[in-house]
């Protein structure tokens, strides 16, 4: 590990603890030789899943990726990023426990559109306009009754 100030190999740690329900460990990290300080994550290796996406193409699955897309849906909401990250450590898990190495990316958006109604109906609606491409009012306003629909239906059981 180098320092990515000063390039110096003389790095120590100087916290660790355990993130995302133990599947990652989250290391502060101190320099050395210029003191700049900086956070690193440890996730276990898994093996490399492969998106088969709405054209049939193939990309490898992205934390990153994922993440992204919804940090823009939940742009200025409260939801917050360690929800989003736990959202998809979920998400991935999920995922490899179906034991498929192919995963349509329908499958991904359905778990993605499941966790987001139930976390924020602002952000639900923003990534379903573009997941499900909206491309007039009418099949948006389906969207919102569908929403309203599983609201009533939570509220009842409870």
């Amino acid at each position: 590990m180098k320092c990515n100030k000063c390039h110096s190999d003389d790095i120590k740690v100087i916290e660790s603890r355990d993130v995302a329900d133990g599947q990652a460990i989250r290391r502060r990290r101190m320099c050395n030789a210029c003191g700049y300080r900086f956070t690193t994550y440890e996730r276990i290796e898994r093996p490399q899943l492969i998106v088969i996406k709405h054209d049939g193409t193939r990309q490898l699955f992205s934390r990153e990726k994922l993440l992204g897309g919804l940090y823009k849906a939940c742009e200025k909401t409260p939801v917050t990023s360690v929800q989003l990250e736990q959202m998809v450590t979920d998400i991935e898990d999920s995922l490899y426990a179906c034991g498929e190495q192919e995963v349509r990316s329908a499958v991904i958006g359905d778990l993605v559109m499941q966790r987001l109604s139930m976390l924020n109906e602002v952000a639900y609606v923003r990534f379903a306009s573009v997941y499900r491409r909206f491309k007039d009012i009418a099949s948006f306003e389906k969207e919102l009754t569908h929403i309203r629909q599983q609201n009533r239906l939570q509220k009842s059981a409870s």
